[in-house]
């Protein structure tokens, strides 16, 4: 079975005209120049000092690109890019669709994308507003609630901005944007690069977006501590499974004295996943390692 969930906490924001192309390529954290149509990248908009004012998904379409955006930054996005636009021939405007999520879509023929951050998230679409329930019902999905779609993309360790970690306070490599194909350490400048470059070059990020399990549920923004200090705060929680940001220093000294990482009265435990590359907590470190 084929599932979907209609997101209301989604948007989109069409950028069109000849400039369209270079003009996003310059400003956000991927390579959009040469994306096919029907082919998304994840990106982010990022503030002169590097903090992600909000991640996206950016999808080629016939003359422009579709960005995927949460609906609390639509409109700064919007305003940033317009800030941005000068002369450039292009133009923003938000589009009146509605975003879905698609996984388990095998057989589908609903004009859809695949999610560009992990395979296993499967496929989001752009509908038409008034329609959109009936259309992934014609074209055989399940519909599950939007509860459905974050417990899935919780169980897979993928953040979302917003709930997992805080716009314009968080680094693309705290979000692990490096690690879910969301920067493009090739390309040449945009907004807030020389920070993230820098933090890739020198391996600097001490806090990462951690996977985690709990002995029992917790509410999500609760503090988490690595013996008696602060060393986090919960993200995502469905049942005992959750994301959060750590940091890795702390979680490591607090494991290595045997003492445990919490979440209010839950123990919660690093659960590191396939497409994870960094050092996870308890982990030894490379030199310690070779």
């Amino acid at each position: 079975m084929a599932f979907s969930a209609v997101l209301s906490d989604r948007a989109a924001i069409r950028v069109s005209g000849d400039d369209a192309p270079h003009f996003l390529h310059n400003l956000i954290t991927n390579s959009v120049e040469d994306l096919a149509e029907g082919e998304a990248a994840y990106a982010a908009l990022l503030t002169p000092q590097g903090k992600i004012i909000s991640d996206f998904l950016v999808l080629r379409v016939t003359g422009a690109y579709l960005i995927d955006v949460p609906q609390a930054r639509c409109e700064e996005i919007r305003k940033r890019l317009t800030l941005y636009k000068l002369r450039a021939k292009a133009a923003i405007a938000v589009e009146d669709v509605a975003v879905a999520a698609l996984w388990d879509t095998a057989g589908s023929t609903l004009e859809s994308y695949a999610d560009p951050r992990l395979p296993e998230l499967g496929f989001r679409a752009f509908l038409p507003r008034a329609d959109a329930k009936a259309s992934l019902k014609a074209a055989g999905f399940e519909l599950r609630p939007e509860a459905d779609y974050h417990a899935h993309r919780i169980a897979l360790g993928v953040p979302e901005g917003g709930k997992d970690f805080a716009f314009e306070d968080a680094f693309p490599h705290e979000a692990d944007m490096d690690q879910l194909h969301g920067v493009d350490f090739r390309k040449g400048c945009y907004v807030g690069q020389e920070v993230v470059s820098r933090m890739q070059h020198r391996s600097t990020a001490r806090t990462r977006i951690v996977p985690i399990s709990l002995s029992e549920t917790a509410e999500p923004g609760t503090d988490i501590l690595a013996g008696d200090k602060t060393a986090g705060k919960l993200g995502s929680v469905s049942g005992e499974r959750g994301i959060a940001l750590i940091r890795i220093d702390r979680a490591d000294d607090a494991l290595a004295k045997g003492k445990p990482l919490t979440a209010g009265t839950a123990v919660i435990t690093p659960q590191k996943p396939a497409w994870a590359r960094f050092r996870f907590p308890g982990e030894p470190v490379p030199d310690a390692a070779q």
